[in-house]
Formats: C-alpha cells, sequence, structure tokens
C-alpha cells in the first residue's frame, strides 16, 4: 500500500504539472494549486521524518591514544616508516581527536544502545555522546568489528523520551527509491539530506572486508560516518559508512551497509561484545570470463574454491580446491561477496548445505558442519591447499612469459603463498603446471580435476625456461 501511494503521488503530480500546460489562465492557476498541493504534502513527509528521526541521530565524539617516534634519527625516514633501532623510550603518547555519527537503535533499562562505525569509534579510548538538544553522555564501547567496519556504543540514561530509531528492511530497497541521510558532516551536527538510492549490492571502499553497499546521492560528507540512512517511511535502511572522492567531499557517490547486513551483529555485540562469524575453510576467488570458461562454467553464476584449508569444516565434508559454488541452503549464489557475507552469517556447529560444480559437472549436495571462524584459523598459512592459485595459458600470457611453443598446454602458477605445499615444493609465480601426478593437464579445468583426484601424494611437471622438470613429492596430510 505504501509503495503504491509513492507512484500515485508521483502519477498525480505529473498529470496535474502536463495538464496545466494546455489549460486556460483559470484552469492552469487551479492545475498550480493541486501540483503544490502535492508537493507539500511530500515536503510534509519529510518533515515529519526529520523530526522524528532527529533525536536518535547522535554525535559520537572519540579521543583516540596513539603513539610517535621521538627520535631524531627517524625524521629523514618519516613516509618510509621509524628505524628498526628506535627505543622504547624514543616513542611518545598523544591522544587524536575525531567525530562522527552514530544512530540509537535499542533501549535495555537505563541503557541505549548506539551503532556507529568501527572506522569511527572502534579504536576510541573515550567516546562522548551527544544528542540534538545538546545533552552529552559519556559513551562505552560495547564491540565493534572491523570485517563489517561496524561498532556499537552504548550510554546511560534515566530519560525514556530519548527514541530508538525504527529498523527497516534493506532487502527492500531498490535503486530509485527516496532516501534521507543523517549526521553530522564536518562538525554540522543534526543535518540531514535527502536523494535516492542510486544503486545497491556495490563492493569497493577497502574499508572493512565484507562488501555490500548501498549507493546513494543524498550528500553524504566526512562525519556523516555511522549515521542513519532512512526511507520515506521513516526507517533506517542503512548505516553511511564512505564515499567515492578525489576532493574529500561530496560527489553524489555515498555508501552506506545494509541494515539488515548488521542486526544479528547488535545481538552479538550485546551478547559477547564481537560477532561471531561461521567458518567453513575455503579461499574465494574472484574469476573472469576467460577463467570461467576454461573451468567449464562460463555463464554461471557463483563463487570459485580456488584453495580449502586441511582440517577444516570443507576439507573433512568433500568441498575441494577448484569447486565452483552455485547455491548455499537452496539459496543461489551471486558473487564471492555474497557468499562471504551468507557463510558468517551460519551459526557455528549448524550445518549447512552446498552445491558446487566440479569438472564441469553439477555434483550432489555436500553437508558441511559450520565453525566458528577465529584468527588463528584463518591465518594458518600452512594449511592452505595447494597453496597457490592458476591461471589460464592465454594467448596473453605466453607472450609475458615469453613461451613460443603453441605444443606447451597447462595452467600459469600464481599468488604462491609461504609455508604452504606449493612453496615447499618450490613453485614460482610464472611457472606453467603442465602435469599433475604424471596425468596431463591442457586447461584450469583439467587441473583441478586431476587435483581433486590426489589423496596422499602430490607432485607437478613444471615448464620453464624451455624444458620440464617435475617437482619433489609432497605428502598430503
Amino acid at each position: 500500500m505504501k509503495k503504491m501511494t509513492r507512484k500515485l503521488i508521483t502519477i498525480t503530480l505529473a498529470a496535474v504539472l502536463t495538464a496545466s500546460l494546455f489549460a486556460d489562465p483559470v484552469s492552469r492557476k487551479d492545475n498550480r494549486n493541486q501540483a503544490l498541493n502535492v508537493v507539500e504534502a511530500l515536503q510534509t513527509s519529510f518533515r515529519n521524518i526529520t523530526a522524528d528521526m532527529l533525536p536518535a541521530v547522535v554525535e559520537v565524539d572519540v579521543t583516540e591514544t596513539k603513539t610517535y617516534s621521538n627520535s631524531m634519527r627517524s625524521i629523514p625516514f618519516f613516509f618510509f616508516g621509524t628505524p628498526d633501532d628506535s627505543s622504547e623510550q624514543d616513542q611518545k603518547e598523544y591522544e587524536s581527536k575525531g567525530l562522527g555519527s552514530g544512530v540509537i537503535v535499542r533501549r535495555d533499562g537505563n541503557t541505549l544502545y548506539v551503532l556507529t562505525n568501527n572506522h569511527v569509534a572502534g579504536g576510541a579510548t573515550k567516546i562522548s555522546i551527544k544528542l540534538n538538544d545538546d545533552r552529552e553522555f559519556e559513551g562505552k564501547l560495547v564491540g565493534a568489528d572491523e570485517r563489517i567496519d561496524i561498532a556499537l556504543v552504548s550510554f546511560e540514561s534515566s530519560d525514556r523520551s530519548i527514541p530508538v530509531a525504527p529498523l527497516g528492511n534493506s532487502d527492500d530497497v531498490m535503486a530509485g527509491d527516496i532516501c534521507m541521510a543523517f549526521g553530522a558532516p564536518l562538525g554540522y551536527r543534526q543535518s540531514v539530506t535527502q536523494g535516492i538510492v542510486s544503486a545497491v549490492g556495490r563492493d569497493g571502499s577497502g574499508i572493512g572486508s565484507i562488501s555490500d553497499f548501498i549507493q546513494t546521492d543524498a550528500a553524504i560528507n566526512q562525519g556523516n560516518s555511522g549515521g542513519p540512512l532512512v526511507n520515506i517511511h521513516g526507517e533506517v535502511i542503512g548505516i553511511n559508512t564512505w564515499i567515492a572522492s578525489r576532493s574529500g567531499g561530496s560527489n553524489g557517490l555515498g555508501f552506506a551497509i545494509p541494515i539488515n547486513n548488521v542486526k544479528s551483529a547488535i545481538d552479538s555485540f550485546i551478547s559477547g561484545g564481537k560477532i561471531k562469524y561461521g567458518w567453513v575453510g575455503v579461499s574465494l576467488l574472484d574469476v573472469d570470463s576467460a577463467f570461467k570458461k576454461e573451468l567449464g562454467v562460463e555463464n554461471i553464476e557463483g563463487a570459485f574454491a580456488a584453495q580449502v584449508f586441511t582440517g577444516s569444516p570443507a576439507f573433512k565434508c568433500g568441498i575441494k580446491a577448484g569447486d565452483y559454488i552455485i547455491e548455499l541452503n537452496g539459496k543461489p549464489v551471486k558473487s564471492v561477496n555474497q557468499l562471504v557475507r551468507d557463510v558468517g552469517n551460519l551459526q557455528a556447529g549448524t550445518t549447512a548445505r552446498f552445491v558446487v560444480i566440479r569438472g564441469g559437472l553439477k555434483q550432489p549436495a555436500i553437508n558441511v558442519k559450520i565453525e566458528e571462524r577465529t584468527d588463528e584459523v584463518v591465518n594458518a598459512n600452512n594449511k592452505l591447499w595447494p597453496g597457490f592459485m592458476v591461471s589460464p595459458l592465454t594467448d596473453e600470457a605466453r607472450k609475458k612469459l615469453d613461451i613460443d611453443d603453441k605444443k606447451v598446454k597447462g595452467v600459469v602458477v600464481t599468488n604462491v603463498q609461504s609455508k604452504t605445499p606449493g612453496a615447499s615444493l618450490r613453485l614460482q609465480n610464472g611457472d606453467v603446471i603442465t602435469a599433475v601426478n604424471g596425468k596431463s593437464v591442457r586447461n584450469v579445468e583439467e587441473f583441478y580435476e586431476q587435483l581433486s583426484y590426489a589423496d596422499k601424494t602430490i607432485n607437478f611437471d613444471v615448464y620453464s625456461n624451455g624444458g620440464t622438470i617435475t617437482t619433489g613429492t609432497f605428502k598430503i596430510r
């Protein structure tokens, strides 16, 4: 009904304006009045949304304690880092102040919870929360998460009139939707801008590692970070996070974290101070059309499992390096970023159902028992299998590697990582693997097919500098 009302307003306004062009003077005046009534109704709607939302929007002032080197020896190396021989007594502390925005999303007794960005409050030693009526409260960091760039801050007040912002459903957001951005841009507290949703599902920023953003042309500037993006129903649909700008000012390219991506984070922060991500144990890779063609999954949406951690849930349940994941729990996989988000939202101890394409063929569903993601498991490079990635031996790759012999078939080694099987076998970036365990491989699909057969030992035939050598043999645990 609300969407229908929005369409009717637009159609009515357009009809009234069109009619006014062809009417007599008296009729034109009536039509202008009708059009003005529609615009005034829209303005009243914006006023009401703003009046309701602003008391729940806060300024977040933070202080961080940082260190710098007081050693004169470090001055010539300012842009290159502090010399290794600087002593601890050369290190001096200083306080760095900053500000951002936030929105009150929950109340529990006298405790109110403010949602903001990790890059605003995640490293703060002191936090101050300022309301729109100029009251100021001491804030406390409840939890923060760098991967999704979200933080939760609390403050205490017995005032029941302080409102909690309603949270909307960001899954319903579409390009073209009217929206409003609230916050403290450049320190101008309690500001509001209006625009439309430019796009959804955007990647990028380098802020956090889970990439999924609502793009908007509503003006967002420095200081808006952590403030809410709001729909025409007065509901929070996103948390403003970053802008794309060469000058540092608004160019109409603002980005917000969809609110549905952080709703469960609020509960996790309150209950345990952190988000507990699910972990499967695969290293995912975005692949281009040439790679997908060689893999036998051309024009199929999904996410490529380039490597698998030995001993991980995926490894134990049968997901293999080279699998192309197309479905999770009955939901089609559209991209790597989507799969990363969906896996992260899985609860440890639950079982997830994956569907993959292997060797060009759809495989029976694989059930995987989810474990909790920890820094220890994800940073264990020595457990990455096979410890490197491959790419197609295209004409461009042949030219770069100076391979004129068209009879040479195989795949190009890339991204060899330390302390892995690939590193142990002395593989180098740019090597061309022509066989796995003595079986010739001509393309990416055949390479991963033969790799999936290896269960005890593995070696590779490698073409390099006009000749072929066989690596040593690696025992698979």
